[in-house]
């Protein structure tokens, strides 16, 4: 049996995909293989691997202990992906940034979760052999299709007319995810339904907390700020969405996309080079605020493109599924525990 040990702070700040990402992959890993694997979370034991899923400090100390084994590092930020996410002040970026890099560096693998990051991680010096692309998933059995009825049923709820056609944006309330531009799509077109789901996990030090907050407490009449939704109850949001949107300048590999995906929920984002890698054909891309607005009123005018999507969605789903995924990291922790 393979003994992996699972070292994580992920799930205890709310609202972030890295906790979704880490959750799914546990639940994955001891749906599948709970004969073949021995996996403990946050505990000291000899292991053949020790997956490192966030870079906290006791963490980094613990891989100068006897019997990690192989030690894999998750790579979900690098220094420059934390801008517009943050607001710190100048000499603690510095340091922090510094300490991120150290930190993969102690690893004797990485797993990135877009390979756009590899040739960024080469370039802090981190060598290409050790770092291996595994793309996030989800369980269709959290995220899934739910019929009309249902979904009629949520949005009465919600105070959302049946008729009326939703736009459903996911993530945490910063500046980075472009949440003023989804705010502003809201100001242009009134005549449809605006929800933003999640909420300022790290608190005050949000980049853009001040105005963000504001809009949050005084936002316009057709927008909605649940704020952090228990993941459980995220389905219903999707569902409600006639189209997901995500305007973010900044991404790896958001798992709200893919838990969009997995509710066959149409999706669009901003165009990223670094989507093209790994979910190129799957998503409705636009540049900008003029361009989502254009294409938000073709799809809530023009159904038919919509579906179109929609099947562009129900694909996604298929190729980022759990069952294949499992398969994937299966060969690769009993490969890594080898070496």
């Amino acid at each position: 049996m393979l003994k992996i040990a699972m070292y994580s702070a992920a799930t205890k700040v709310k609202g972030q995909g890295v906790g979704s990402a880490y959750i799914e992959l546990i639940q994955m890993l001891k749906k599948h293989f709970p004969e073949e694997m021995e996996i403990t979370i946050n505990k000291l034991t000899k292991a053949q691997v020790s997956h490192y899923h966030t870079v906290n400090f006791p963490y980094y100390l613990s891989t100068f202990l006897p019997g990690r084994g192989c030690k894999v590092g998750y790579v979900h930020f690098l220094p420059e992906t934390l801008k517009g996410s943050l607001k710190l002040p100048f000499f603690a970026s510095k340091i922090f940034d510094k300490y991120l890099i150290s930190f993969y560096k102690r690893m004797d693998q990485l797993v990135v979760v877009n390979p756009s990051f590899i040739p960024k991680l080469e370039a802090y010096g981190i060598k290409k052999e050790k770092i291996t692309y595994i793309p996030n998933f989800v369980s269709q059995a959290t995220f899934y299709h739910q019929d009309q009825a249902r979904v009629n049923a949520f949005k009465q709820s919600l105070g959302v007319p049946p008729e009326k056609f939703v736009v459903v944006g996911v993530g945490q309330i910063q500046e980075r995810k472009g949440v003023f531009d989804f705010i502003e799509l809201a100001r242009r077109l009134p005549q449809i339904q605006f929800i933003w789901v999640g909420g300022f996990s790290f608190g005050k030090i949000t980049d853009g907390y001040e105005q963000l907050k504001h809009v949050v407490d005084n936002p316009p009449a057709n927008l909605l700020f649940p704020g952090i939704v228990d993941r459980n109850e995220m389905a219903a949001y999707y569902n409600v969405a006639d189209l997901f949107l995500l305007p973010s300048y900044n991404e790896l590999f958001p798992m709200s996309i893919l838990e969009a995906f997995s509710c066959q929920t149409p999706v669009m984002v901003r165009e990223l080079t670094l989507y093209h890698s790994v979910i190129a054909g799957y998503y409705e891309p636009a540049q900008d605020v003029e361009e989502m607005e254009a294409k938000i009123l073709q799809y809530s005018t023009e159904p038919q493109y919509l579906k179109e999507l929609q099947e562009k969605a129900k694909r996604a789903a298929h190729f980022y599924s759990e069952d294949r995924l499992a398969k994937i990291w299966y060969r690769y922790y009993n490969d890594v525990a080898k070496r």
